[in-house]
């Protein structure tokens, strides 16, 4: 069962050719089995799946289903879930379990989709490896002494291992494409305001989005139609109907004008990467694309102005875990001041700390304009790159990530080689706009990813081109091999 789509899955549902308590069991013992070997999940709830399969069971016999009726997922811990314990991957929240659900969450259990657990990740969403997790490193299901990529590593690894057929991610700076991407499969990052951000615990509110991580674009289809929408709870969130997204997916690409920013192609891109990159570009131009080469000059801006943009807002979000109101609490502090800085201290771990210190110092009052002021202006130079690109082409294409999955603890003590993994991903989220990646092949047996950067709330035509693609080619069906078939490394694993 785990090698069939989500439509093959609502299918077989639809027909009682398995229940989904049956389909929900399958997919606990897959997780019981493996991913011991992963370390994908930071908790499953069985209980709760059960519970929840059951239900849809009932509804599917009493014709209420609709496409995700009865398909388990499973959520990336940052997403709040009444009941169960949320801690975005940090000792600070290891106690946290939320009285109230996140959007997203609420609008899954009304589709009736399964609860299977939530994913490991980076400590409040901040790595790129999922090296910073408090409950260890997840592996990557092609090779487990290799990285899965980060923040959303945890639902990256299960959905390619098949522990689960899709899972939610966030996204804030390449945290569901650059994952996606190292482990072979389709990821999106919607438009900033598409899904709802109420209960996603916050890094850096004005880049944070959540999205789809699944096996193919079909299936992120579903997913989005789920997740995506107007919430009222949610300050920035986009009144703005949500397109049937399935409705579009086979629509022909003859006309379709492809954009390649000569900054995503030179320096720094590994040469396998490229090549399978420019093989994947072929084969659009197969189907009808024609292609334009394009300019996004203030490309290599994009890293130093994150830096100082997200770790600004991450120092005031995160300035509420005090110790005081909920999560980890230091024992016995002498004084106000002692019960601050020790429940920080314990409670933060290192990548943590270091840019809460950044966005501290960019946000002072001597350094406000000369660093955080001047990031927001670089910013909007980069927002306008991208208006005037999609003023001559539709979409534009390039490499997800510079290099394959990288040796685990390969880049732990080398912050800024870490961060330059995000060098492709982090414009998008400083824009608002819509990309993602697909698999486009591999490079040495480790997978290579395609991203596709669209206009405004492009998502309908993103998941069509991507659709496309995969029902040319079938990298995104490629399965990595059972753990028991490879050897794990004897070196540093972060």
């Amino acid at each position: 069962m785990h090698n069939k789509s989500l439509t093959e899955l609502s299918n077989g549902l639809a027909t009682n050719e398995f229940s989904s308590v049956e389909l929900t069991q399958h997919y606990l013992d897959r997780i019981h089995r493996l991913d011991k070997v992963y370390n994908s999940f930071i908790t499953v709830t069985a209980e709760l799946a059960i519970t929840q399969a059951k239900a849809a069971d009932k509804r599917i016999s009493d014709g209420q289903q609709s496409p995700l009726c009865g398909i388990p997922l499973a959520h990336k811990d940052i997403f709040c879930t009444e009941g169960v314990k949320t801690s975005c991957g940090s000792k600070m929240l290891d106690n946290f379990v939320p009285p109230y659900n996140a959007t997203v969450i609420e609008n899954f259990n009304a589709a009736g989709a399964v609860t299977l657990g939530k994913t490991n990740m980076d400590e409040f969403a901040m790595g790129s490896s999922n090296e910073s997790s408090f409950y260890g490193a997840v592996k990557n299901p092609w090779d487990i002494n290799c990285v899965p990529g980060g923040s959303s590593g945890g639902s990256a690894a299960a959905v390619a291992a098949q522990l689960t057929p899709a899972a939610t991610g966030t996204d804030t700076g390449g945290s569901i494409r650059q994952p996606a991407a190292l482990c072979g499969i389709t990821g999106l990052k919607p438009t900033y305001g598409r899904v709802s951000r109420y209960g996603m615990i916050a890094f850096a509110s004005s880049l944070d989005q959540g999205g789809p991580m699944t096996r193919s674009a079909e299936d992120a289809a579903l997913l989005l139609d789920v997740m995506a929408g107007f919430d009222e709870k949610d300050s920035t969130s986009m009144v703005k109907d949500v397109p049937d997204y399935k409705s579009t997916l086979n629509d022909k690409l003859d006309g379709l004008t492809i954009g390649l920013p000569k900054e995503f192609l030179g320096d720094g891109l590994a040469p396998e990467i490229e090549k399978a990159v420019e093989i994947a570009i072929k084969e659009y131009e197969a189907l009808g694309a024609t292609l334009k080469e394009i300019s996004l000059p203030n490309t290599e801006l994009a890293i130093p102005c994150y830096y100082i943009i997200a770790p600004s807002e991450a120092s005031a979000n995160l300035s509420r875990f005090d110790g005081v109101r909920y999560g980890h609490r230091c024992e016995n502090p002498k004084d106000l001041f002692d019960l601050y800085t020790r429940t920080r201290e314990e409670g933060f771990g290192d990548e943590v700390k270091r840019r809460i210190l950044v966005g501290s110092y960019a946000l002072s009052a001597g350094f406000y304009d000369a660093y955080y002021k001047k990031a927001q202006q670089i910013r909007r130079l980069i927002k306008n790159d991208f208006v005037e690109a999609f003023k001559n082409v539709d979409v534009i294409m390039g490499p997800t990530v510079p290099n394959p999955a990288f040796k685990l603890g390969e880049k732990s003590n080398d912050p800024v080689s870490m961060y330059l993994e995000d060098i492709y991903t982090i414009s998008t989220n400083l824009a608002g706009l819509p990309g993602m990646s697909i698999p486009a092949g591999f490079t040495a047996q480790k997978p290579a990813g395609l991203q596709l950067i669209g206009d405004y709330f492009s998502e309908g035509k993103l998941l069509n081109i991507a659709h496309r693609f995969q029902q040319a080619t079938d990298w995104h069906k490629q399965c990595p091999p059972e753990p028991s078939m490879q050897k794990p490394s004897t070196g540093q694993e972060g």
